[in-house]
């Protein structure tokens, strides 16, 4: 069946000689991987190619064939055009890395308008901000709303935040109990929106162990889950 959806890419691997698969999250499909064919043999199709960047917004007119691993696309082009989330420095390392988080968590093909349209305005955001030093934790902190492990909402009480449970307590304590700075961070953010990140004032050891905890917390509630390859990376050029 002949087709059209809004696509994010996830990932891109190249395939034989001159093939590449593309995996992307579909608005209509859920995640989907797409093979183009001899794209690296002829200057059509290595122009057809510079549209799946990481994290790039397209609109696909794709062959959709139900329980097929492969789907093809007929025709592609961009959604909506960054300005620089492709190629600032730094923000191009949030790609790279929010695109392989995305690629670990987002495996089924199910259809979530609420998941799209959340990373399409969020990543837009990212695109036209300049204030976006936290970004990645509250955007990580709002992505668990979608995939069914949110925290629930604290108050000023709890001294601790239970990473198995998602729950904040003041009664008990175990291995995965959550203190001091990264519990008083994650109060802050559960109760801000992006527009707010510019308020909360942290030092980049703060950062980094924030998100530490919250990579932690993806793999207590994600079967199959692992660290990003590029976490390393990109601590370093995040926070030089």
């Amino acid at each position: 069946m002949l087709t059209t959806t809004n696509a994010i890419v996830l990932s891109k691997i190249k395939y034989r000689d001159n093939d590449l698969i593309v995996k992307c999250y579909t608005q209509k499909y859920g995640v989907v991987s797409y093979i183009l064919r001899n794209v690296s043999s002829s200057k059509k199709g290595k122009s057809k190619t510079a549209y799946f960047q990481l994290l790039s917004q397209l609109q696909l007119v794709v062959f959709h064939k139900n329980n097929r691993s492969l789907q093809e696309v007929k025709e592609v082009k961009t959604h909506y055009m960054y300005t620089s989330l492709q190629t600032h420095v730094i923000k191009s390392s949030i790609v790279f890395f929010l695109a392989e988080v995305l690629s670990s968590t987002l495996k089924e093909e199910e259809v979530n308008q609420n998941l799209y349209s959340y990373l399409e305005t969020t990543l837009q955001w990212l695109d036209t901000n300049s204030e976006y030093a936290n970004f990645h934790l509250l955007f990580l902190l709002r992505l668990t709303k979608y995939l069914g492990f949110y925290p629930e909402m604290a108050t000023n009480n709890e001294n601790w935040f239970d990473l198995t449970e998602g729950t904040f307590q003041n009664d008990k304590t175990n291995m995965y109990a959550i203190t001091g700075e990264n519990l008083i961070l994650l109060k802050q953010l559960l109760g801000i929106n992006f527009d707010a990140l510019n308020a909360i004032k942290i030092n980049s050891n703060q950062r980094q162990a924030f998100l530490k905890m919250m990579l932690l917390y993806f793999e207590l509630h994600l079967e199959g889950f692992k660290k990003p390859q590029s976490l390393q990376i990109f601590n370093q050029v995040f926070n030089t």
